[in-house]
């Protein structure tokens, strides 16, 4: 096991820059303003660092699964474990969730697009590669939370840190939200319950989605 000492940032520093040909800004939607990365840049990085997809680095799929939105949108959602070879020695598995528009309501109606899992796998892997450091200096100023410093001030929700995100309290109570539009038969989201009651990243909403089906599958709920 190698001994990290001083040089813990060693591989964070190699890989935090992002070249401006590789970043773009978006221009419209509820990201506008932040960056988008080409995801062809983190598997170059990747294979720079430990070698080609497969030898140095590679990925698992662990779970893809589907989760209802608000007017009939469906999105898609991709759990992975990272794994990168580094100085000889592999890794533990580096979790990411990722997520995409399965269906969607655009100007000329609903959109299924046929990408949604490949999109959100994508998405996943830069979520395991944030974790190593990877684009460090962009999602250092602009991931931090969603919300600008005005809205943030105008927002009344409830702040959820990071390590509420698996407390059995709140999987009861998303379960009773469920249970309660089900038994009512409404249309339920955690997504858009959570976003509701709660200020939060959209990381957070994903990592919150994954603990509850977790939470039902320990439990037996339906």
């Amino acid at each position: 096991m190698k001994e990290w000492n001083d040089n813990c940032l060693e591989l964070y520093d190699k890989i935090r820059q992002v070249p401006d040909n590789a970043k773009k800004t978006i221009s419209a939607g509820r990201l506008k303003g932040k960056t988008d990365i080409n995801p062809m840049w983190r598997i170059k990085t990747l294979t720079e660092q430990f070698g080609p997809c497969g030898f140095g680095w590679r990925y698992e799929i662990i779970k893809m699964w589907n989760e209802q939105g608000a007017n009939g949108e469906i999105s898609s959602f991709v759990h992975i474990n990272l794994f990168v070879k580094y100085n000889g020695e592999w890794s533990e598995g580096i979790q990411g969730v990722g997520g995409a528009s399965f269906v969607a309501n655009e100007k000329n109606g609903a959109y299924t697009s046929d990408e949604c899992y490949k999109m959100a796998l994508t998405d996943a892997i830069s979520i395991s590669c944030k974790a190593l450091g990877m684009a460090a200096d962009v999602y250092w100023d602009n991931d931090s939370t969603k919300y600008n410093k005005s809205q943030i001030e105008n927002d009344n929700r409830k702040v959820l840190n990071a390590s509420l995100l698996g407390r059995e309290d709140l999987m009861k109570w998303i379960y009773r939200n469920e249970s309660f539009a089900r038994e009512n038969k409404q249309r339920f989201s955690i997504i858009n319950l959570i976003e509701k009651n709660y200020r939060c990243t959209n990381d957070d909403i994903n990592k919150i989605s994954e603990n509850y089906y977790q939470y039902k599958v320990n439990h037996n709920l339906q």
